[in-house]
C-alpha cells in the first residue's frame, strides 16, 4: 500500500500498455472466467460498493464551483501530463467519494487545488505506466506545494478512501456494452466520442451518484444513437444476460440527461467558435472558471482567511 504515497524521483512499477478492449478481455481472462461472468462479478461488486443518489444534499453554488474548476483542473493536467482518460475520470470519482465525506469550503480554492492534486496523483499511481514526480504536477500552476503536504493530503485521502482505491468506473464496462450494442469490436470513432460524453458526466454528475453500467451504458448508446425511446432502450438492455442486474428506467434516465447536456455542450462550443474569428478546429475541451492568480504562491502548510501563507504545526492530516 505505500506504493500508492507519491514520492520525489520515485515511479509507479511497470505495466503492460493497454487500451480499453485489452483491459477486459485480460481482467476476466486472468480469473479463468467468461467476459459475462466477469461483467456479472462487476456489477455485483459495484451494488456492494453503494453507488447511490442522496437527494436530500443540497449543494452550494460556490462549492459547485470549486468541484467544476477541480475538474478543469485535472483534465488539463491530464493532457500536459499525457495521462489516459481514464486516470482522471478516477481521479474525480476519488474527488466525489472524498467530498461526500468532507466538506470543504468552496471559498478556499487552495484546499481544493490540494485535493485535486493528491487524487490525480493517487489515480495515476493506479492507471500509468509511469508517474511523474510531484513538481511536474504543479507546473504553471496557481498554487505550489511542498512535497511534504502533498503527501499527507494523499494520507487524507487514502484513509478517508478506506485504502479502497480500485474504484469500478464506466470504463470497465465500455468495450462489454459497445460489442453487445454495435456486435462489433470498439471503434477509434466511438472512443473519441467517449471522452467529450465523459468530460460532460464529469462536469455534470457526482459520481458516486450513478452507478458506473449504468452511466457506461447511457453513453454507449448516446454515443449510437440520440434519438432512442424508452422502449428502444428496455429492448437493448433486455438482449444483455446480465439485465436482470441492470434497471432499463435508470438507463434511460441516465441517457437522457447525458444527451441533453451532450447536445448543449455541442452548442456551446459551436458559439464560441463562432464567435472567436480565425479560430481553428474546436477540440473537446473543459472552460476554466477559475479567477486567474496574479502570482504564485508556496503554500507550506496551510493559508490563513485573509489570504495570507502562514506555517501551521505539523498535524496528522492537512486543515481543510
Amino acid at each position: 500500500m505505500d506504493d500508492l504515497l507519491c514520492h520525489e524521483k520515485e515511479t509507479c512499477l511497470e505495466v503492460e500498455e493497454r487500451d480499453e478492449e485489452w483491459s477486459m478481455n485480460q481482467s476476466h481472462q486472468e480469473f479463468g472466467v467468461s467476459e459475462e461472468e466477469h461483467v456479472g462479478l462487476l456489477l455485483q461488486r459495484e451494488i456492494a460498493f453503494g453507488f447511490k443518489k442522496d437527494e436530500n444534499v443540497v449543494l452550494e453554488d460556490s462549492f459547485k464551483r470549486a468541484r467544476l474548476n477541480a475538474i478543469n483542473w485535472i483534465l488539463k493536467k491530464r493532457e500536459a501530463l499525457d495521462f489516459h482518460f481514464e486516470t482522471a475520470y478516477l481521479s474525480v470519482t476519488y474527488l466525489d467519494r472524498f467530498l461526500s465525506k468532507h466538506f470543504i469550503d468552496g471559498e478556499k480554492d487552495w484546499a481544493m487545488r490540494l485535493l485535486s492534486i493528491a487524487c490525480l496523483s493517487l489515480a495515476a499511481k493506479m492507471e500509468e505506466c509511469n508517474v511523474p514526480e510531484l513538481s511536474q504536477f504543479q507546473l504553471e500552476d496557481d498554487y505550489v506545494f511542498e512535497g511534504k503536504v502533498i503527501q499527507k493530503m494523499e494520507l487524507f485521502v487514502l484513509s478517508s478512501l478506506d485504502w479502497n482505491m480500485g474504484i469500478i468506473t464506466p470504463f470497465s464496462f465500455l468495450s462489454y456494452f459497445i460489442k453487445k450494442f454495435s456486435n462489433e469490436s470498439p471503434s477509434p470513432i466511438i472512443s473519441n466520442t467517449m471522452h467529450p460524453i465523459f468530460t460532460v458526466v464529469m462536469e455534470e454528475f457526482n459520481l458516486m451518484d450513478h452507478k458506473p453500467s449504468v452511466v457506461a451504458a447511457a453513453a454507449t448508446l448516446v454515443a449510437f444513437d440520440q434519438k432512442l425511446t424508452i422502449e428502444d432502450v428496455r429492448l437493448k438492455m433486455n438482449s444483455i444476460s446480465q439485465h436482470p442486474l441492470l434497471q432499463p428506467d435508470d438507463v434511460f434516465a441516465c441517457y437522457s440527461l447525458i444527451q441533453r447536456l451532450y447536445e448543449e455542450k455541442i452548442k456551446r462550443e459551436e458559439h464560441k467558435h463562432l464567435c472567436t474569428p480565425n479560430s481553428s478546429v474546436i477540440r473537446s475541451r473543459p472552460i476554466d472558471y477559475a479567477v486567474a492568480m496574479t502570482k504564485r504562491r508556496r503554500l507550506s502548510f496551510i493559508d490563513d482567511e485573509d489570504g495570507g501563507d502562514k506555517k501551521g504545526p505539523h498535524q496528522e492530516n492537512p486543515k481543510i
